[in-house]
């Protein structure tokens, strides 16, 4: 049943949970004014500590930096600043809340990134994006386009402090193969919240991989839609929440034309007092979208008391005409069975709780194709162990 502004209005006097519409009904737009302030109830934010978003979805949060881009890409690549009047910004989605909204209509300078028409990039390109600054905040807008047949892995690298919020676009054109990793590493002060759009051409293939381990509140949005037959998507994610942080993960594929496919797979860990990871997985299967392949998969690891993961997959069918949909999700402690057969074979209980963790991401950590990124992520796992004392 559909909610009308007198029953929202009732609900928010009332302090319920506003529910959530069909995603097929989600609204969209470019102007910050169309999307209502939101309070902290609705679907969309009452898992988001909205105190801790400096601002950035009432209007107060203006401007006061500027974020830094740092290009070591592949020769084959163009990178350009560009204005906000340049028409190939938007082609890959419209904003879908306030924040993305605000930091569309924010940002003056954009940043895109070319991969050209039957070129095959000869390196994995990064740009290194620097927050702000401590006390700043900026707003930004960044554009990967790979024309038809193209071939790139293209890393976003996040660090620094202060407050950012920015869209992301992903253009994928035709029968072209990307490989991109998005990773969140920023400093203990940080606030970011980022809307990815990701759009697939006919028999385009992408990968995207989301790794979130720094900040103090971390909200990535990504949204895949498919512009025409046989796109394939694969959506990675792995994130480490420490003590205080807040991680949250809003995944969208939107199956609006047939033959297409879809894979989802996150898996996070949580320790520490307060800390908390929230993955929301959203699938929408349209009336048109026949022959639709999908399925979703998330999982989380609570290391310590006082850590608390929220996990919500939403899987909506309008068409019979389908190859295959499902969805999973599970949050839970070490398995003592597990540690049990370790110990039973001679390892400490320290070391084995370690390989537990490590045998828990493995199977995302293979895929991610960039070997430094790899062992930088595995790094970091190994640190946070560390910290635990596991």
């Amino acid at each position: 049943m559909s909610v009308t502004e007198n029953n929202v209005s009732e609900a928010l006097r009332e302090g319920a949970v506003i529910p959530a519409a069909s995603r097929a009904e989600r609204f969209t737009s470019y102007d910050v004014e169309a999307f209502e302030v939101p309070g902290g109830r609705e679907e969309n934010w009452r898992f988001t500590p909205m105190k801790r978003l400096r601002g950035l979805h009432d209007g107060s949060a203006t401007a006061t930096g500027e974020i830094t881009l740092d290009a070591e890409a592949a020769p084959e690549l163009k990178i350009e600043s560009v204005g906000r009047d340049d028409e190939r910004l938007g082609a890959a989605g419209v904003p879908s809340d306030r924040i993305a909204a605000q930091a569309y209509s924010a940002f003056t300078k954009a940043t895109v990134v070319t991969v050209p028409k039957e070129t095959k990039a000869s390196k994995p390109s990064v740009l290194r994006i620097h927050g702000p600054g401590e006390g700043q905040v900026a707003y930004g807008h960044l554009q990967v386009r790979a024309e038809a047949f193209a071939e790139a892995v293209i890393v976003l690298d996040h660090v620094g402090s202060g407050t950012y919020a920015g869209n992301v676009e992903f253009v994928i054109g035709d029968g072209a193969k990307v490989t991109v990793v998005s990773v969140q590493d920023w400093a203990d002060d940080a606030v970011h919240v980022s809307e990815q759009h990701l759009k697939l051409g006919r028999d385009a293939a992408l990968r995207h991989t989301v790794i979130t381990l720094g900040g103090d509140l971390v909200r990535v949005s990504p949204t895949a839609t498919f512009a025409d037959k046989g796109g394939d998507v694969e959506m990675l994610g792995v994130y480490f929440a420490d003590q205080g942080q807040h991680q949250e993960h809003r995944l969208f594929v939107d199956h609006a034309v047939p033959n297409c496919k879809s894979r989802v797979m996150y898996k996070g860990a949580l320790q520490g007092d307060d800390a908390h990871a929230v993955w929301i997985g959203d699938v929408l299967i349209r009336a048109a979208a026949e022959a639709t392949d999908t399925y979703e998969l998330n999982r989380n690891l609570v290391l310590t008391p006082g850590a608390r993961a929220d996990s919500v997959p939403n899987l909506e069918i309008e068409t019979g005409e389908i190859e295959g949909a499902g969805h999973a999700s599970a949050t839970g402690r070490f398995d003592d069975e597990q540690l049990f057969y370790l110990q039973s074979r001679g390892i400490a209980e320290e070391a084995a709780r370690r390989l537990v963790v490590r045998g828990f991401f493995h199977e995302i950590l293979v895929k991610i194709d960039v070997p430094e990124v790899r062992e930088r992520l595995e790094a970091a796992i190994e640190a946070e162990l560390e910290a635990v004392g596991a």
